[in-house]
């Protein structure tokens, strides 16, 4: 993991900790950046001690401040389409994880920054954060996700405002229509992710992962799908070690000690 040039990356206290770190031009996304987050988060995925992830970007003005416009006008018909498809494949492996990531948007999270935010389980902002999909602006419509996980969740009309206009969002609008969890000051946004995922990582390892599935592939199927999705899920937690662990440390006062069995 020391060859990463686009990014700073490293694991400490069950926490992996991933740095977009292009400062001098925004943090923007370049094909070689979503490269190395690939190989991060494949990582992550495969190292069990790891429980939580939080990503961000390198200095105090950028999370991700689009994608890298150079590479852009370079694209063709054939090759624009094996870019987004490249680029969804990693947003996807972000938000289908199967472990939180907590993105920390300190400052412009515009385009594909938007969008790698999107994909995350949370976003926290920087009380001077700027989110949005200004890509119609360049001719272009969000290509890693954007048309579809923005309306997800903030609705369907005020992501189409957001997209055809193009216009920036600040961090206090973000939070009040459901885009981002909280508004904290720049200085706190690492540390308030930390306690969240301290939070996260005194619960059950598989009951997070399983938690998480439930709502992820439950979010689009009918209610009575969904419930069974969240009952056959819930069954399997009972098929747990860690599920035997919490209700009889419960029972008997005491800190449940869960391996992710």
């Amino acid at each position: 993991m020391t060859d990463f040039q686009n990014i700073k990356f490293e694991k400490k206290n069950h926490i992996a900790y991933i740095t977009i770190d292009r400062p001098k031009v925004l943090n923007a996304l370049n094909m070689a950046t979503m490269q190395e987050l690939k190989e991060a988060f494949a990582s992550i995925k495969d190292d069990s001690d790891v429980r939580v992830a939080i990503l961000t970007g390198a200095g105090e003005k950028a999370f991700v401040a689009g994608a890298d416009i150079g590479e852009l006008a370079q694209q063709t018909p054939v090759s624009a389409k094996e870019y987004t498809h490249r680029g969804q494949a990693v947003v996807d492996a972000i938000e289908n994880l199967g472990k939180p990531v907590i993105a920390c948007v300190n400052g412009f999270a515009l385009g594909g920054g938007c969008e790698l935010a999107m994909a995350c389980t949370m976003r926290l902002a920087s009380d001077n954060a700027k989110l949005g999909q200004p890509e119609v602006k360049l001719g272009l419509i969000p290509g890693y996700g954007g048309t579809q996980r923005l309306s997800r969740l903030v609705g369907k009309g005020l992501a189409m405002q957001q997209i055809l206009t193009g216009d920036m969002m600040t961090a206090q609008e973000a939070h009040r229509v459901g885009l981002v969890n909280e508004v904290v000051p720049q200085a706190d946004l690492i540390a308030r992710a930390e306690a969240i995922a301290a939070k996260i990582i005194a619960n059950a390892p598989l009951a997070i992962q399983y938690a998480m599935e439930a709502v992820n592939r439950g979010f689009d199927l009918t209610l009575a799908d969904g419930l069974f999705l969240e009952a056959t899920l819930f069954a399997v937690c009972c098929a747990t070690e860690d599920k035997n662990e919490g209700t009889r440390a419960f029972l008997e006062k005491r800190p449940a000690q869960f391996k992710g069995k």
